[in-house]
């Protein structure tokens, strides 16, 4: 065991090493073969013991950007991830008995992914296996089986793997072939790629002001932040008056470029007013809204220039203990950084795009990126092209912006559209629909990028499957634990036999 939770470290450390700011995604397969080699062969009682080693070795390295927020909080968040592998660890003993285990234990995998991704609370998706393949030859597959069914093809490539090393003869041989074939189909979509034919093409500008001080405080100066994304709008509105630049058809700025609700705040209200006036093109808002005594909103909000707020989109995920606070009536008074958070932020429901100067816009706002069901609702209602509205202040020092930046091209290239992403101080950016980034700004300054983007209504292959995926692998892993449990309860309880005396 002390020599399977070795290997199971250092194939969760190599798997940490496929994402950004490595991004060496050809360590995936190994990395999931070991964990294969670590967990295989041994009781379902203790194989949960490699497993959570795994998880420890992966995903305690891959979110050390957390310890910006606090060591606390980073080991938690971690911890809690990492037992997801242990129980893995567990469901694949059981299921490595069985003849098509490679495909079985590949189900297991993402079903965990897909487990994990939603709960507790609104579950955590980093770490995805898809989440590192965009810049290799298998990103091209994102648009056919979306991040869940190219999760299933790595994962299956690492197990196939793993048996083409513990196999031996003729068995050997057809994991290798398999391994082979696995491989060939996840790089085919290279040579077919999903097309993009835009319908139509606009011009879109996307505000990054920045943020004063360390940069890495969103509150210890939020009307400053404000007025950074104010001067940054008058100032292109003065460029494009004189013909220096295009006048956009829509402006976007980031999450929490307001972190006042602008309905209610004065100075916050005539700062956006004038920034809409100045550019006289409707604008896309960051702001946080009152919801009563108790709760507030992150909110997209379209601002008309002369008319005022219109269309809006809410958050879908907020964070727990980052954003809301779950059982609160447990931490009741001051405790830590959780008193801080005052009032908890309600999630969104809306699956319809947001209407941006005749456009349907579909939106994400910081972490909604990395869920699959509020992008994959609002694209499938027509939304032309995507934004995502980001606050990264807080991890502007770690590599969390790089991470959630590679999430965000992962998802132009699933979708089929182009993506405008706009942050407070980093990464702003657009992103064409076969993830190449087209411009992207600096972090930490202030900066105005503006692009001519194509808008698209076609709808991918990964987006009409959406969620199905999920539930066929949760359903056949299952299936293939309860026909392996069976068995295996009836070995454990079977009389033994003694052998007769002589």
């Amino acid at each position: 065991m002390l020599r399977r939770s070795l290997l199971a470290l250092i194939a969760g450390g190599l798997t940490s090493l496929a994402f950004e700011p490595v991004a060496a995604a050809w360590l995936v397969p190994i990395g999931v073969a070991g964990f294969v080699l670590s967990t295989r062969g041994v009781p379902a009682t203790r194989a949960w013991i490699p497993g959570l080693v795994f998880g420890i070795g992966f995903y305690f390295p891959l979110i050390w950007w957390m310890r910006a927020v606090g060591s606390d909080a980073w080991a938690a968040l971690a911890g809690i991830e990492a037992l997801f592998y242990g129980a893995l660890g567990s469901a694949t003993a059981v299921l490595a008995r069985q003849r098509l285990w490679p495909l079985t234990v590949a189900a297991a995998w993402v079903t965990m992914e897909s487990v994990r991704s939603t709960w507790p609370f609104s579950g955590m998706p980093w770490g995805r296996l898809a989440f590192a393949t965009v810049d290799t030859p298998v990103q091209d597959a994102l648009a056919y089986v979306g991040s869940t069914g190219l999760g299933f093809l790595l994962a299956l490539a690492g197990c196939l793997l793993a048996g083409a090393v513990v196999e031996t003869g003729r068995t050997r041989l057809v994991a290798a072939g398999a391994l082979a074939a696995v491989l060939g189909l996840t790089v085919l979509p290279t040579l077919v790629p999903w097309g993009f034919h835009a319908d139509r093409e606009i011009t879109v500008a996307a505000v990054q002001g920045d943020v004063p001080g360390n940069g890495d405080d969103i509150l210890l100066d939020y009307r400053q932040v404000t007025r950074n994304h104010v001067d940054a709008t008058i100032q292109l509105g003065s460029e494009v008056d004189a013909g220096e630049r295009p006048r956009p058809d829509f402006v976007i700025w980031p999450e929490n470029s307001t972190a006042v609700d602008p309905f209610l705040d004065a100075e916050t209200n005539a700062g956006i007013r004038a920034a809409s006036q100045a550019i006289d093109v409707p604008l896309l808002v960051g702001a946080i809204v009152e919801a009563g005594p108790e709760h507030v909103l992150n909110q997209g909000i379209v601002w008309e220039p002369g008319v005022g707020a219109g269309d809006r989109y809410t958050k879908w995920h907020p964070v727990p203990y980052g954003e809301y606070i779950p059982f609160r009536s447990f931490f009741s008074g001051n405790f830590g950084r959780l008193a801080l958070i005052s009032r908890d932020m309600l999630a969104g429901t809306r699956t319809e795009p947001l209407t941006i100067a005749g456009v349907k816009v579909a939106d994400a706002i910081c972490f909604d990126v990395a869920y699959d069901d509020g992008l994959y609702a609002q694209v499938s209602r027509g939304a032309e092209m995507l934004t995502v509205q980001t606050s990264n202040a807080t991890f502007i020092h770690t590599d969390q912006i790089d991470q959630q930046f590679a999430i965000s091209r992962l998802r132009a290239i699933e979708t089929g559209r182009y993506v405008v992403v706009a942050a407070t101080n980093g990464v702003s950016g657009v992103i064409a629909p076969d993830g190449r980034v087209l411009d992207r700004a600096g972090t930490r300054t202030r900066d105005v990028l503006e692009e001519r983007i194509g808008l698209d209504t076609a709808v991918t292959p990964a987006v009409r499957l959406g969620a199905w995926p999920a539930r066929v692998f949760t359903g056949v892993s299952l299936i293939s634990l309860l026909a392996g449990l069976l068995p295996y309860r009836r070995r454990r309880h079977s009389p033994r036999v003694d052998e007769p005396d002589e």
